[in-house]
């Protein structure tokens, strides 16, 4: 038998913000509280949807100092602003952060506990207010997922936190509102998405389900990425990335993902590298370890993002996904640890904790190879000196 959870309620497609008080309608929901970041409260999307929500009759407060890789701090001075008012429902909107933010304020508004008393291996299945998600990124899938990670400031911990209760209510799923992406972004979060997508094809929770979308995500993320970077105004770039970005989302939602989001998870809250790039930087390397567990699969991958022809046999096609995957880093410029600045005596220092907290995070327990915490360390090392 499988399990799935999904947005009940979803607008995908151009437009689709100006859907929102229909959706909150439709819902039965009167009274949003919006979480947001400070670019989107001073680049004019927050107004926007303040105008949308008025013009149809609602009241709505927004919380609008959400940080990259949100914490727990973050997270409790949004909460005292909800709690000052009367919400029956938590907007996030933004990229990942913003949504994971909100995920989290809504869950603590209905029960009293803290982040660390809900990370994994806790599930939270009892549901807090409901959350609408309003992603103007494409790549972290936050709005078809039941999972948010929140920093623990002070052990420099990134905790993921799952279960129904974080699955959003509604996904307002706007390609335009990404149109204004700068090219960076652009490459990071499409990168989190493809790895989200193949993650969830080759973990060992897969499905029938989460196998269909994680391969048309693959291949539409694959294919239009570069142009979205290259041409930020292309319609249909951006249309194709956002949709595969949900679709990744909702694969591994239901399927889990593995061995690069577990090791990327610790390079974030130690090295504060955006979660995107971090993925990118893993990506090539961990799949090439990773190959001997699921060569099949790891070759249908290939075949489908057109990387390999139908008549390679699996162990070629396995080898060419992963110069494939090396060769689109540098073409969207992915720097190493090292390029990117990371000072390699902190690295190796840290290598043992991060290698604990990411065998902690469960993910790569579902990885095709499942590895020890030595063979996370070298994973590292190889990563570095990629």
């Amino acid at each position: 038998m499988t399990a799935l959870v999904l947005p009940p309620f979803v607008r995908l497609g151009g437009g689709a913000l100006n859907d929102l008080p229909e959706a909150l309608q439709q819902a039965g929901l009167k009274a949003p509280f919006i979480v947001t970041d400070p670019f989107m409260a001073s680049g004019g999307v927050l107004e926007r949807v303040k105008g949308i929500l008025e013009q149809a009759g609602y009241a709505m407060r927004a919380f609008t100092e959400t940080v990259p890789d949100p914490t727990v701090a973050c997270v409790n001075a949004a909460l005292a602003m909800l709690r000052d008012g009367q919400h029956d429902c938590v907007i996030g909107l933004g990229g990942g952060s913003p949504i994971d933010t909100a995920k989290m304020v809504a869950v603590l508004a209905r029960h009293h506990t803290t982040p660390s008393g809900l990370k994994v291996p806790h599930i939270q299945n009892t549901p807090g207010l409901p959350v609408i998600a309003i992603p103007t990124t494409a790549g972290t899938g936050s709005e078809a997922t039941r999972v948010t990670v929140i920093t623990d400031e002070v052990s420099d911990e990134k905790m993921l936190c799952m279960g129904p209760a974080y699955q959003p209510h509604i996904a307002i799923v706007d390609y335009e509102l990404t149109l204004t992406m700068p090219r960076r972004l652009t490459a990071d979060t499409g990168t989190d998405a493809l790895t989200h997508a193949l993650e969830a094809w080759v973990s060992k929770k897969a499905s029938p389900f989460t196998d269909a979308l994680a391969l048309t995500a693959m291949q539409r993320i694959w294919r239009w990425l570069p142009v979205a970077c290259e041409e930020p105004s292309n319609h249909e770039a951006r249309a194709a990335v956002m949709q595969g970005a949900f679709e990744a989302g909702m694969a591994f939602s239901n399927a889990s993902v593995a061995l690069v989001h577990g090791m990327s998870r610790p390079i974030g809250a130690h090295f504060h590298v955006p979660h995107g790039l971090s993925n990118a930087m893993l990506l090539p390397e961990i799949t090439a370890w990773s190959l001997p567990g699921a060569s099949e699969r790891y070759a249908m991958a290939a075949r489908v993002m057109g990387i390999a022809d139908a008549g390679t046999s699996d162990a070629a096609a396995g080898e060419v996904l992963v110069e494939g995957l090396r060769r689109r880093n540098r073409e969207i410029g992915v720097p190493t640890p090292k390029e990117h600045g990371l000072d390699v005596a902190r690295w190796d220092n840290l290598l043992p904790l991060m290698a604990e907290q990411a065998l902690a995070s469960g993910s790569p327990a579902n990885n095709p190879r499942v590895p020890t915490a030595q063979d996370i360390i070298e994973l590292y090392h190889r990563v570095w000196a990629a």
